[in-house]
């Protein structure tokens, strides 16, 4: 009889020693999304033709595509980081600082990024960008970036 009983203990402690297999299936630390927008009709989407976007330091992200919308990351070890958004000759330079909040999701996920206290800067000196406002202003002001489920941003050219 104590042969099942340690048996039985022993069983028990192995089943409740095993974890439940967790799976991250959600992205963890969102990008920023820009959408482009018509200056002259300011609710319509433009696409930007030949459109090259390179971080700065590291390379192309974009290359001569034509596209209403971008995906842009931020980088979760800094508090700053600047784009090159060029389309047919034209350059503007995009700033970007945050604030970076790390926050535990799971245990298989970890931990993901909440960028607070976003500031788009435009540094539009050839007047491609027109503005990051419908207004023409250059900067723009983000509370937080916590998902992908919207554009965060809007470029009017």
């Amino acid at each position: 009889m104590k042969k099942y009983f340690y048996f039985l203990t022993f069983f028990s402690l192995l089943i409740n020693g095993c974890e439940k297999d967790d799976f991250c299936i959600d992205p963890i630390t969102p990008n920023m999304i820009i959408r482009f927008y018509d200056a002259t009709n300011i609710s319509e989407t433009k696409s930007v033709t030949n459109l090259t976007v390179q971080l700065e330091g590291y390379g192309e992200i974009y290359s001569n595509v034509s596209l209403d919308s971008i995906i842009l990351p931020l980088d979760v070890t800094q508090n700053e980081i600047i784009y090159n958004l060029s389309s047919e000759g034209n350059q503007d330079i995009l700033t970007i600082t945050y604030e970076v909040e790390e926050v535990f999701v799971s245990r298989s996920c970890g931990f993901k990024a909440i960028f607070n206290n976003v500031i788009v800067t435009s540094d539009s000196t050839n007047d491609w960008i027109l503005g990051l406002t419908e207004f023409g202003d250059n900067v723009f002001t983000i509370t937080t970036i916590e998902d992908e489920s919207s554009a965060h941003v809007q470029i009017y050219h």
